[in-house]
């Protein structure tokens, strides 16, 4: 039996080797499945991101900008804020945001985590403090049975929101997309024309960008190599951040993982479509003009970027107590 129980784990060691092996050498590589080694935080991270009494008007939620049900985004040029205000730029999905370099288009927050608490005290977003924030937690007797559940202390802080958030975030991958199918080896995951796409998406050098598992998230780059991007939207890049005109309209470049579900594209939204990305991309960035027949290769091979959306039971929010602010969206 003994040997019998090793001759069996030699030979799952050896298929384990030879998958490993069938892994194409690609700049773009698969996704990994999420890992979860807290589930009690996640689950946690997960009501926190849809309560919408973290906002002000006790009416917008995390979700209300990174629809889970939309690619993870809103599908709005600039996302809609307190009071119905008009945000200053386009809502970047949180689908694979994980594997970014930073968060925000300007990467004005280093992980998750803190970036999870920028829109919470944000005027134009959703205009609590955090201070409030954590006040209205502190009078929901299910949330805080639930932070000592999870922390060992019944307190509750604006360090351990963001940590909470940010781990169920984490969780929000999307592998086994048809091109990941095929870079482990299924030969038949791709059509011919999506492969077409592929290889000019890589001989145009769209890869120099758009690599790595998340197809890009991993760099800063200026918008309008070629030829300046024409916009009416402020938003300066880099810029804002570092204060060095140099990294004026310098992004960060967005992940194409799902990127059929996460229009419009751009920083300000102004590509409807993915066609109309591609070719602005092309010409602005690459100093190329695609034909339509190209143009339409490269959308089918992005198409093949979508991968398994995050499945999930919706959490049951616990309910409010007599001393939590009642939700007021009309103030």
């Amino acid at each position: 039996m003994k040997l019998k129980a090793i001759a069996i784990a030699s030979a799952l060691a050896m298929a384990g080797t030879a998958w490993a092996a069938t892994v194409r050498d690609e700049p773009i590589q698969p996704i990994p499945a999420a890992k979860v080694t807290n589930p009690a935080l996640v689950e946690l991270g997960k009501k926190l991101y849809f309560d919408p009494r973290l906002s002000r008007s006790g009416f917008i939620s995390c979700n209300s900008c990174h629809n889970l049900s939309m690619g993870g985004s809103d599908n709005l040029k600039t996302s809609i804020g307190d009071k119905w205000q008009q945000g200053p730029i386009n809502s970047p999905t949180v689908l694979n945001s994980s594997m970014a370099v930073a968060q925000f288009w300007d990467g004005r927050a280093a992980d998750l985590k803190e970036q999870a608490g920028g829109p919470i005290a944000n005027p134009g977003e959703m205009a609590f403090t955090h201070d409030l924030a954590v006040g209205t937690l502190r009078t929901i007797p299910g949330y805080v049975a639930e932070f000592k559940s999870v922390f060992g202390s019944a307190d509750i802080n604006i360090d351990k929101i963001t940590q909470a958030i940010a781990a169920f975030e984490e969780t929000l991958v999307t592998p086994n997309s048809p091109f990941d199918q095929w870079l482990k080896g299924d030969d038949k995951a791709l059509t011919d024309r999506e492969l077409a796409g592929y290889g000019l998406f890589k001989e145009s050098g769209c890869v120099a960008c758009h690599n790595g598992p998340a197809a890009g998230g991993t760099s800063f780059q200026k918008m309008g190599l070629f030829e300046p991007y024409k916009t009416n939207n402020p938003a300066e890049g880099r810029a804002g951040v570092t204060g060095k005109d140099e990294d004026r309209m310098n992004f960060k470049v967005p992940t194409l993982r799902n990127v059929e579900l996460t229009y419009p594209y751009f920083h300000d939204g102004e590509a409807a479509t993915l066609e109309q990305a591609v070719e602005l991309m092309g010409r602005l960035q690459l100093g190329r003009k695609y034909s339509e027949q190209e143009i339409s290769d490269i959308v089918a091979f992005l198409k093949t970027l979508t991968g398994d959306q995050p499945t999930f039971v919706m959490p049951l929010l616990p309910p409010s107590s007599n001393e939590t602010p009642k939700p007021n969206p009309w103030q």
